[in-house]
């Protein structure tokens, strides 16, 4: 199984310790460390998807439930969203965030904030969040924002400002249960409804019209 890099500390200290808790006879406590080196290395996961081909298709930017789609306000970057989709990540779904579009990343922006429940409406604009806007070969935008939630205090961002990016491209993670937003222009069909499960780069969630 093919795990996140950030990953990798806290399956190996824990599965350590599991070890030496094993080895010398605490039981209880080598099978609590093992239980949690298996929960760190299922939320770590970090599966291949077939992310569809097709003009102007936007995939979903990351695991997890549509919690809501709405009609936008100005995201943190981009000022003519029209739409925003939000997906909600539990502790149980890959937390791997994937870009939504073909193109180049024209900003990048970090926002402090508060650590409310990843799935309460209010999170988008008041949580600490990560914002990427990307740009296509033919001019349309779209801004994927991750959001941190009670449990995800650390969110994790790999690429950088004219970065260029495929669809379905890895672009960083949030750790332990987290919301993403993806802003859509006007000139978008969005095809995923609320309460729908999507998985990210693979899951269509609109297109370009």
């Amino acid at each position: 199984m093919r795990i996140a890099k950030e990953g990798y500390p806290f399956v190996l200290i824990t599965g350590a310790f599991a070890i030496v808790g094993w080895a010398l006879g605490w039981m209880p406590v080598a099978i609590i460390l093992g239980l949690f080196a298996l929960g760190f290395l299922g939320f770590f996961r970090d599966p291949e998807r077939r992310t569809p081909d097709g003009e102007g298709l936007i995939v979903a930017p990351a695991d997890g439930k549509v919690v809501s789609i709405t009609k936008a306000k100005p995201g943190p970057l981009m000022q003519n969203a029209d739409s925003r989709v939000s997906i909600f990540l539990s502790p149980f779904d890959v937390h791997i965030n994937r870009s939504a579009v073909v193109g180049k990343i024209s900003d990048v922006k970090y926002t402090p904030g508060k650590y409310l429940a990843a799935y309460k409406e209010e999170a988008s604009e008041q949580n600490e969040q990560n914002s990427l806007k990307l740009v296509d070969d033919r001019g349309r935008e779209v801004e994927i924002v991750q959001v941190a939630g009670v449990l995800a205090r650390r969110i994790i961002c790999r690429v950088r400002k004219n970065d260029f990016l495929s669809r379905g491209a890895r672009f960083g993670l949030i750790m332990f249960g987290s919301r993403t937003d993806l802003y859509l222009p006007a000139n978008t069909r969005i095809e995923v409804s609320e309460g729908q499960r999507v998985r990210g780069g693979e899951t269509i969630i609109g297109r370009f019209v």
